[in-house]
């Protein structure tokens, strides 16, 4: 079986080499990028499977090319970055990223989160079969096409990072099911749950901000205080 391509993208020539080398290690295939503009003409004629994206870089940052990148694709996307204040974390995960690694890290770590990533986004198949024989769900005025991973709610698109689409989905397969923050997060993320609270409530922040009229009298997804969250039958 032909091993998965990844875009490693640092204006730091030493880190792109670093990574190439560990990765390469593991039987990927690996392209290189020094900044966002690169990065989006090599996505423009490569088939990649997950991307490795620096976030303090000139030119085009690693935010604004995760955004970009979010407007066409649902390539995994992991953030790599000096600081480890929480408010980068978060900004990186709310404009799309996947996952999040702080510098210096551990190669072997990386790798290991490569892996991770790559195991949730190549096995979206495991998640339940939909409530659709065309692979329709339906929430009220709420349309989500398993198949395409494209979401409406009446005419209007809804973008969503994949993520967000992955819970979005789990709630909505899952109508009248109260789901914890722990049981959504070792379902999506397909990971041990380690104090991971703000992950999970930041990407419902969004999903509601996107697809809630008002995200603070929502009428998809419920808040069950103290348990977790539902969408209703």
């Amino acid at each position: 079986m032909e091993k998965e391509t990844i875009l490693i993208v640092d204006d730091e020539k030493e880190i792109r080499d670093l990574i190439d080398i560990y990765l390469k290690n593991e039987g990927y295939k690996t392209l290189k990028a020094e900044n966002g503009i690169a990065a989006l003409e090599l996505l423009k004629n490569n088939n990649i499977d997950l991307i490795l994206l620096d976030i303090m870089m000139p030119k085009m940052d690693g935010i604004q090319t995760c955004m970009k990148i979010r407007e066409e694709k649902n390539t995994p996307i992991i953030m790599l970055s000096a600081k480890s204040e929480d408010i980068d974390k978060i900004m990186g995960l709310t404009t799309g990223a996947d996952d999040y690694i702080t510098k210096p890290f551990n190669p072997l770590e990386l790798v290991a989160r490569v892996k991770s990533q790559l195991r949730r986004y190549l096995k979206l198949n495991e998640f339940k079969k939909p409530d659709s024989k065309n692979g329709f769900i339906e929430v009220d005025d709420l349309v989500i096409n398993v198949n395409t991973h494209e979401v409406k709610i009446g005419n209007k698109d809804i973008k969503l990072t994949p993520r967000e689409f992955d819970i979005l989905r789990l709630l909505a397969e899952n109508r009248g099911i109260v789901f914890s923050i722990e049981k959504i997060y070792e379902t999506v993320w397909k990971e041990s749950f380690m104090e991971s609270e703000n992950t999970v409530m930041v990407h419902i922040r969004k999903i509601r901000e996107k697809i809630e009229q008002n995200p603070r009298k929502p009428i998809y997804i419920k808040t069950v205080w103290g348990v977790g969250y539902k969408i209703e039958n």
